[in-house]
């Protein structure tokens, strides 16, 4: 039976935390190794977590200060022991049969594939449904099916992969060093780094719950303040040492086109001017008149 480590990622979610470590002690798969690193918390995070070693075993880390996501899931990974690994944040949590569900998705297929994604509830913070994350990618419409197989060239294109639902195998992060902690931020980096080398699977089912919090990451991607935009772009750097290929070349110019925009639209000077110059180094032509009054 394939092992599996759950790494539970808080910081501040002392409402939350408790609902994640028992949607994991819930799943039918039993081989389950459940890692909860705290990474500073201010609120009682912490006292929920030490209650609940009383009812169930996980190995428990904390944090004297708060070092982000990537470093703290770094800290988990190294005390990790499983054949896969999932990233779990405390303010998301497992629905029934997530976890065998994935690994007989594993067991249907080759080596050669790295992860394992699905689709995902959300909800707001105290519950209501918002629907779910491939309803919201369709209704864009950026994509008309879930691509599969190897997507490095989708990845950099199209953030359509909800990365909270991800199972790994773990030799993808043994390769890849775990995460890149000089990030704010772990998801694009992730998918570039792995998507060359490995294929990725779509389970087409909901199988957690995420919450879309006013304070989540994802809440202000793109002000002037938020650590994530350099992150972005560091990692679209990284992105042009690996493009291969005329397909990919296309996806990583529309990648830069969709942040020069993002940077104009939230008044990002200072990053469009970086995005602009990445983009003429990639090769991109005829950029949009407000780009050169931006930036001239």
């Amino acid at each position: 039976m394939s092992k599996v480590s759950v790494i539970l990622l808080c910081y501040n979610q002392a409402q939350y935390v408790e609902q994640a470590i028992r949607s994991v002690w819930y799943q039918d798969h039993n081989d389950i190794e459940l890692i909860v690193v705290d990474d500073g918390s201010e609120d009682n995070s912490r006292e929920v977590i030490r209650s609940l070693r009383l009812e169930g075993e996980f190995q428990y880390l904390e944090n004297p200060t708060n070092l982000g996501n990537c470093a703290s899931f770094n800290k988990g990974f190294a005390a990790s022991t499983g054949n896969y690994i999932i990233d779990l944040a405390a303010d998301d949590y497992f629905l029934p049969g997530k976890v065998s569900k994935q690994l007989e998705r594993f067991n249907d297929l080759g080596d050669d594939y790295g992860v394992v994604f699905t689709d995902a509830e959300l909800v707001d913070e105290v519950g209501h449904s918002l629907g779910t994350h491939m309803e919201r990618v369709f209704k864009i419409g950026k994509v008309k099916s879930i691509p599969e197989g190897f997507i490095f060239a989708e990845l950099l294109e199209y953030f359509f992969i909800s990365a909270a639902t991800q199972m790994i195998r773990r030799e993808v992060l043994e390769r890849m060093g775990g995460y890149d902690d000089s990030l704010a931020y772990e998801d694009f980096d992730f998918w570039i780094r792995s998507a060359k080398d490995w294929k990725y699977s779509y389970l087409d089912e909901a199988l957690m719950v995420l919450r879309k919090l006013p304070t989540g990451m994802s809440s202000n991607m793109y002000g002037p303040t938020d650590p994530k935009v350099a992150s972005t772009l560091m990692v679209t750097k990284k992105a042009y040492q690996l493009v291969s290929n005329q397909r990919e070349k296309r996806a990583l110019l529309r990648r830069i086109k969709y942040e020069l925009r993002m940077a104009y639209k939230y008044g990002n000077k200072e990053y469009l001017k970086e995005w602009y110059e990445l983009y003429r180094e990639c090769g991109g032509k005829n950029p949009v008149y407000w780009i050169l009054k931006s930036i001239g």
